[in-house]
């Protein structure tokens, strides 16, 4: 992802809290609006006067939620994201609600996903993604879902894109099924265009 990406601009990729070498405890979408935000402000201090943010399933929610929340990028593409919060309409999306909700899921999750997971629940419930992405404007926003999507119904892309402002794109892509797995290099080099053409001169690109 990282490496196709950077032919349209360089890339900060990084692990969100909880997740992979990070430290810390992952809060499902809460918090992780601070791991972007400290991202987006590293890309400027190094020198990037534009930086697109590009997220995948929770990154897609994470990185629609900060610029609604705090802003700062000038532009967001979000892909295979959740609307909004609890979802269980599909058997993925239980499983996942199984792990992030039991002793036992959180344990699973540690062990075979390299993810810790904060215990509880939220307090207070953090802005839906489809809430957040009303107040992305007047940064473009580019949503991307696929018709073969096992964990969230085009539906969310549809909620996510209605809720928005323009300026805003929805691509709903033919056979493709959830977030990096299934993303083609192709699928990857539009999204790079895309944030290039909307950013200017392609400089910088985040990616979750």
């Amino acid at each position: 992802m990282a490496h196709v990406l950077s032919g349209f601009g360089g890339v900060i990729a990084f692990d969100f809290r909880g997740h992979g070498r990070s430290g810390g405890r992952s809060t499902v979408g809460d918090l992780e609006i601070l791991d972007v935000e400290a991202a987006v402000r590293h890309a400027r201090l190094i020198g990037y006067r534009r930086v697109v943010t590009v997220g995948f399933s929770l990154g897609g929610a994470v990185a629609v939620r900060h610029a609604g929340v705090l802003g700062g990028p000038d532009a967001v593409v979000s892909v295979s994201a959740p609307a909004r919060w609890y979802y269980r309409g599909t058997r993925p999306m239980r499983q996942v609600h199984w792990a992030i909700e039991r002793p036992i899921g959180r344990l699973a999750a540690r062990l075979g996903k390299r993810t810790r997971i904060m215990k509880g629940v939220w307090d207070p419930l953090p802005l839906a993604p489809y809430e957040a992405a009303a107040k992305i404007s007047p940064a473009p926003l580019l949503v991307v879902h696929g018709d073969a999507d096992r964990f969230f119904p085009l539906e969310h892309a549809y909620q996510i894109y209605e809720a928005a402002n323009e300026p805003k794109e929805l691509w709903i892509e033919p056979g493709f099924g959830h977030a990096e797995s299934a993303a083609t290099p192709e699928l990857v080099s539009r999204i790079g265009r895309w944030a290039a053409a909307r950013s200017g001169p392609p400089e910088g690109v985040y990616s979750s």
